[in-house]
């Protein structure tokens, strides 16, 4: 790993030294190149490392979530099943699996949401949380008359207000 970590005078970005580490590919072949170029060597990346075709940001980012989602797994085998619905217990792995699949797809430019993320946030709410509503109060619509009543009776209220605003303003005597 040593070898990805400087280039030369140049250096990669921390995502790409990240997705060196974790792939284990030649991603990092390029020292003699970033070599020859001058002082924009050291501070930036040539262009050409973040030139990857679009199916190999997607295999790398289908690679990456399903890591996301195995540590989120690891993460919620310590949380017991009446603690499945306590946002103090679950708040953490939630959390973290919603950051990695956010921070991958803004470190390999693929747009967030996606189809991909969705999928596993789905995927943990039906694999651990559908239950939690069981335990709460489900609200209702209101029978329909009741529904009706609290529609019309201010829709009522308005015609009576303003005929009450302008008898009262008619009055031409001046209030104390």
């Amino acid at each position: 790993m040593a070898p990805c970590a400087q280039m030369g005078s140049g250096r990669l970005s921390r995502g790409l030294l990240l997705l060196c580490a974790l792939l284990g590919h030649g991603f990092c072949h390029m020292g003699a190149e970033a070599e020859g170029f001058g002082q924009e060597a050291r501070t930036s990346p040539p262009m050409s490392m973040h030139n990857f075709t679009d199916e190999l940001v997607e295999e790398i980012y289908t690679n990456m979530t399903q890591r996301c989602w195995e540590f989120f797994m690891h993460l919620m085998q310590n949380v017991t099943g009446t603690q499945l619905c306590e946002w103090k217990v679950i708040s953490r792995p939630y959390s973290f699996l919603q950051k990695c699949l956010e921070d991958w797809a803004d470190n390999l430019n693929y747009s967030y949401p996606n189809t991909l993320a969705e999928s596993y946030i789905f995927q943990s709410h039906h694999r651990y949380f559908q239950n939690c509503s069981a335990g709460s109060q489900a609200y209702f619509d209101p029978p329909e008359d009741v529904l009706l009543a609290m529609i019309i009776a201010p829709i009522c209220l308005i015609p009576f207000l303003v005929t009450l605003v302008i008898w009262r303003s008619k009055d031409g005597k001046a209030q104390p």
